[in-house]
């Protein structure tokens, strides 16, 4: 018989965040409006669960704006951003374009063009790939160049020292991110950053509950998708600090010797994955016997988004009366 787990900690805050609520509602409230299919660039947010429920309801996942979205169709461009050259070419295709992009990201992309303006060289902290990477990058290509480690600072090498800046991709690591901008600063004495952290609050506070209940869980499980950024952090931070830490889609990617003797058991869960993919996890321990299971507050969250102004005005058209998303 397997060995019972004796205590679950929740980490709080946990899950969605506002620009996740926002743009998953931004999908669900299109093909109420509009009705099926609408197009989406990209998966909405990146959680496998959330993709497959819009998917089931008639969202069509496209990786690029090609020949498979019907000229006209009503298309959704994803949390994580898009470039100016996505939005001409949308325009110059005749879609019916809802922009979902994330406020927190969209933040960055204004610093890249005001930074770029201005004539600096832009060092963009962040994972290659990534595709909110990608349009931030996308907004003033011949400005930036990408960092992912000290190494890629110490081998950075820019026309003019004095008149350089730098901006982050919004789920990174907090720790791991502020070294690299030390180093920058060192390297750099004039460089200029933005007036207010550019990692998203959410990802932030994930992270602080994280490394505050790592101290008392012989095992942390976060539950997100594996191309989900900020979950892999959630996992990340919580190694560094010498707990165990998995990341899982779900509950059945639990591994039984990953349980073995542990007496009390995290969980979190990243800023795209849905709280019922928490409580069935909560519903797998009782259902072995665990019986205390404890919220661990770290801190509250009140962040709220409106939806995007095509949304609002559809919905007023159709006589709803908007309200905003978010936690």
């Amino acid at each position: 018989m397997a060995a019972t787990v004796e205590k679950l900690l929740l980490a709080a805050p946990r899950g969605y965040c506002a620009g996740v609520d926002r743009a998953v509602q931004t999908v669900e409230r299109a093909l109420e409006l509009y009705g099926a299919p609408v197009y989406v660039r990209k998966e909405i947010v990146h959680n496998k669960h959330v993709v497959e429920q819009l998917r089931e309801r008639g969202a069509i996942f496209v990786d690029e704006l090609n020949d498979t979205v019907p000229e006209g169709a009503t298309t959704v461009f994803s949390a994580h951003g898009v470039s100016p050259a996505v939005h001409e070419d949308a325009q110059r295709r005749g879609l019916q374009t809802i922009d979902a992009t994330c406020p927190l990201v969209t933040k960055v992309h204004r610093e890249a063009v005001k930074f770029a303006s201005e004539g600096y060289t832009i060092v963009l902290i962040g994972h290659a790939g990534h595709e909110e990477v990608e349009g931030t990058m996308g907004e003033a290509p011949e400005h930036i160049v990408l960092v992912e480690t000290e190494a890629d600072v110490d081998a950075l090498e820019v026309d003019d020292p004095e008149k350089i800046a730098y901006i982050s991709q919004t789920t990174l690591s907090v720790d791991e991110t502020l070294t690299i901008i030390n180093r920058l600063r060192a390297k750099f004495p004039a460089i200029t950053g933005p007036r207010t952290d550019d990692i998203c609050y959410a990802t932030t506070n994930r992270q602080a509950a994280v490394k505050q209940m790592a101290s008392h869980c012989d095992l942390l499980l976060v539950i997100g998708s594996k191309n989900s950024s900020n979950s892999n952090r959630l996992v990340q931070v919580t190694r560094e600090l010498g707990t165990d830490a998995h990341l899982i889609d779900d509950v059945s990617e639990i591994d039984e010797a990953w349980l073995e003797g542990r007496r009390v058991v995290g969980i979190s869960s990243g800023a795209s994955a849905p709280e019922e993919l928490v409580q069935r996890l909560v519903d797998f321990f009782r259902a072995r016997g665990t019986e205390q299971v404890e919220e661990f507050q770290v801190v509250q969250e009140d962040v709220r988004f409106m939806l995007p102004k095509a949304i609002r005005q559809a919905m007023v058209a159709a006589g709803q009366t908007p309200a905003p998303a978010g936690a």
